[in-house]
């Protein structure tokens, strides 16, 4: 028998399985279709993945697959197709929507966890900055900070688009048009399809479930979602089905584990196994920022560091240069 498809995604937080946009789409296909393929440990660093960028599914032909659209095909050629019963009409339906979401709604998300200034310092710099290990947690944030303003360039086309009170307004009343018609279309039922989840479910499951979970100091975006019932209701339904874990446990710090008194006893050899940690840890991570063109070295000398690959790929599943 096939060794299983083996899928890897962000680490979770704020009662969500995952904080990534694109690993939330992958993970409510996956369970929802009950598909083959091993959950490995959620992990927040993109070096530890196969292809070098989260969410990621190695195949059992070795093959890697980072984008969402990319994985759902993959998914649909093993016969797990949760578009399979739609009609001609539903499934235009269903790819008009999922253009809105890029075209409308993340822009907004971008703009709401990457360049406000309240939530990027107090939220999302720090939550990579305490899940990421030294030393790419001193720069790697503000590298994804900048990437991320790129693409809401391009989603805007505007390469001068610069951060401000009107950009948000527009912004986020984009977003609400969005939301407002997601929500005429869902109604009262409990899916945008029939009784079970499509893409379409997947793909606004993992653009509002960050919005209503998170903990926000400006939560304009958030509060218009909390003001829609039925997605609001929508989101919990998908969490308490397919991740009941995640969705029972509120965002915590955690504390670390007391040491156990026989570690005293043998100081000198846990302090060379600290280090010897250490020094692959850091080993591996060198390898992974030459290989992904973060560092390079000329003639001896380290360059200046380039950007590195964003671990998120928000909104891939449009953009087929886009990652």
């Amino acid at each position: 028998m096939a060794a299983p498809d083996e899928l890897f995604c962000w680490e979770g937080d704020w009662g969500l399985p995952s904080v990534s946009t694109d690993c939330l789409v992958v993970l409510v296909r996956v369970r929802s279709l009950k598909a083959p393929v091993q959950l490995r440990r959620p992990i927040c660093s993109p070096w530890r993945s196969p292809g070098g960028s989260l969410p990621a599914l190695r195949t059992n032909q070795n093959e890697t697959l980072s984008r969402p659209s990319d994985i759902i095909i993959h998914l649909r050629k093993q016969k797990f197709n949760a578009d399979f019963d739609l009609s001609a009409k539903e499934g235009a339906d269903s790819l008009a929507f999922i253009s809105l979401l890029e075209e409308k709604l993340m822009p907004a998300l971008i703009y709401t966890f990457w360049v406000e200034p309240k939530n990027f310092v107090e939220v999302t710099r720090r939550w990579y900055a305490e899940h990421m290990m030294f030393p790419l947690n001193f720069f790697l944030p503000g590298r994804m900070q900048s990437r991320q303003l790129e693409k809401l360039r391009l989603l805007r086309g505007d390469e001068h688009l610069e951060a401000g009170e009107e950009l948000e307004k527009e912004l986020y009343r984009d977003a609400a048009e969005c939301m407002n018609l997601l929500s005429q279309r869902l109604g009262s039922h409990k899916f945008f399809f029939g009784d079970s989840p499509s893409s379409l479910d997947a793909y606004v499951f993992g653009h509002l479930a960050p919005i209503l979970k998170c903990k926000l100091p400006n939560g304009k975006l958030q509060q218009h979602l909390k003001s829609l019932d039925n997605l609001s209701d929508f989101c919990s339904n998908i969490l308490l089905l397919y991740f009941p874990r995640d969705s029972r446990e509120p965002s915590a710090q955690k504390a670390p584990a007391a040491p156990e008194a026989g570690d005293f006893d043998n100081v000198p050899n846990k302090r060379r196994k600290q280090f010897l940690s250490a020094l692959f840890a850091l080993g591996a991570m060198l390898s992974y920022a030459l290989l992904t063109g973060m560092v390079s070295i000329q003639h001896g000398h380290q360059e200046a560091l380039e950007e590195p690959p964003d671990p998120e790929h928000i909104g891939a599943h449009e953009e087929e240069g886009d990652g």
